[in-house]
């Protein structure tokens, strides 16, 4: 089973509603998904420093707003190191993502992830937009 991580900038019901569909669909799907909030699993305000390493051990994938995991270099040689993949979400830059804006994109985006998510040799990160499917980062 393959776990995806709900960063803690992405409201943790989400995390708990996708698990909750991601169950049904488990039944019928080749592939099986849990999906579990960050802020469960490590307490609120846990540094990236702390969970990058233990999902890394689990073969877990990341769903993030946090794109300084990507531009701060000792946290992508961390992800990299561990062999993390994380899908990166860039919000809006004048406002962010309303809750309902991010229902829509991660549903829409749902299928993508889990493929990419099996398909993609770890480590690996991707990024969309709001305007813009996700496309590989280096």
């Amino acid at each position: 089973m393959t776990k995806i991580y709900i960063d803690a900038n992405i409201a943790q019901q989400l995390a708990v509603g996708l698990n909750i569909f991601q169950n049904h669909l488990n039944k019928k799907e080749k592939w099986q998904f849990e999906v579990i909030s960050i802020s469960e699993k490590f307490g609120h305000g846990a540094k990236d420093e702390e969970w990058i390493p233990v999902l890394g051990s689990e073969k877990a994938i990341v769903i993030t707003q946090d794109i300084h995991i990507q531009t701060t270099r000792h946290q992508r040689d961390l992800y990299n190191q561990h062999g993390l993949g994380v899908f990166f979400i860039k919000p809006p830059s004048n406002k962010g993502f309303s809750f309902w804006e991010m229902v829509i994109l991660l549903i829409g985006h749902w299928e993508d992830i889990k493929n990419k998510s099996v398909k993609t040799k770890r480590p690996f990160a991707f990024r969309c937009s709001s305007r813009k499917n996700f496309e590989p980062l280096d």
